[in-house]
């Protein structure tokens, strides 16, 4: 009789036993690592759903901290001008200019002057998008662009046609800057961004608080506004050193006797923009003196007396520069 032979069956006690065995080990670590995965990924949506509030609640801060701050300024320069409301007497003094020749260049010109109206109604006048209509030397303004908008400070691509003399000739260039404004130290910094009649254009303007009624404070010396406020019981006024400084550099820089009478000539230019500002602003102490209005001197002065966002102040300039057009036809 033949040996019976045993056939061990997947289905039987044995081979069951086994697989127990092994889930029994297996099981609670992939179970462990499940949980742990489920954990994870919770744990990342939520930092990044926090991350996301947090850059919301950044621009939003940033935003709420823009709006504080010109509300500021605008209160600041509003009581400001109430001090010259009350008192506009101000001899307006012809500006120090100093001409430097740089090697290589036609000439470095500084100019510096005492203007009687607060900072920000002087730096207003500066950026204004429409300040041709004060500048004289510019003609037109043929393009603006707004690169990097960080509120107080913006960087602006500005190209403009600005008119020059020579003897008998006259005409106007293409002049195409990169103007670098802060309104949180009044600066304003522009570049050449092309160079073609002009290899090199470049400065920067710098309007500081000057402390009209200074003899207010007897003995003390005030250093700071805050001071000069509260020795003057808060009523000196305050006004404005600006400083005008630029670098000309034409493609040829000609001999002399030439390039004698052409740094004359950019001499005199530099001279009439600060008697065109000193003008606009002898104009605003006039008007705050009277009272006077007049619509459509009120829109521009509005833009001069309050600081605004410099898209908002172009828009309007595009806005009056059409209502012009309309008048015209």
């Amino acid at each position: 009789m033949g040996k019976s032979t045993t056939v061990n069956n997947p289905g039987s006690d044995t081979e069951r036993n086994k697989r127990n065995v092994v889930s029994s080990v297996f099981d609670p670590a992939f179970s462990r690592f499940v949980g742990l995965s489920q954990k994870i990924q919770t744990r990342i949506k939520s930092q990044l759903k926090n991350l996301t509030a947090d850059k919301r609640g950044i621009g939003s801060s940033w935003k709420q901290d823009n709006e504080i701050s010109s509300n500021s300024i605008q209160m600041d320069l509003e009581k400001q001008l109430d001090s010259w409301r009350g008192n506009t007497s101000w001899t307006d003094q012809p500006p120090d200019i100093k001409v430097s020749i740089p090697k290589g260049s036609l000439c470095n010109l500084k100019a510096e002057v005492n203007v009687g109206l607060p900072p920000d109604a002087v730096y207003n006048i500066v950026i204004d998008p429409d300040n041709r209509r004060v500048f004289k030397n510019i003609k037109e303004v043929l393009s603006r662009k707004v690169v990097v908008d960080e509120g107080l400070r913006q960087v602006v691509e500005v190209e403009q046609a600005a008119l020059w003399r020579f003897l008998w000739w006259s005409g106007t260039i293409s002049v195409h800057v990169l103007v670098d404004q802060n309104r949180a130290d009044h600066s304003m910094k522009f570049k050449q961004v092309k160079s073609g009649f002009m290899k090199r254009f470049e400065g920067s303007w710098q309007v500081k608080p000057l402390f009209v009624d200074e003899h207010m404070c007897d003995r003390l010396k005030p250093k700071t506004l805050e001071e000069y406020d509260q020795c003057t019981g808060g009523k000196g006024r305050v006004g404005s050193k600006v400083t005008l400084d630029q670098l000309i550099q034409p493609a040829i820089v000609p001999p002399p006797p030439i390039s004698w009478y052409l740094r004359g000539i950019t001499a005199k230019t530099t001279e009439m923009l600060i008697h065109d500002l000193l003008a606009e602003t002898a104009n605003i102490r006039k008007r705050l003196a009277t009272g006077e209005t007049d619509d459509r001197q009120s829109l521009d002065e509005e833009r001069i007396l309050k600081p605004g966002d410099i898209k908002e102040r172009w828009a309007a300039h595009r806005r009056t520069s059409r209502r012009r057009r309309n008048d015209i036809c």
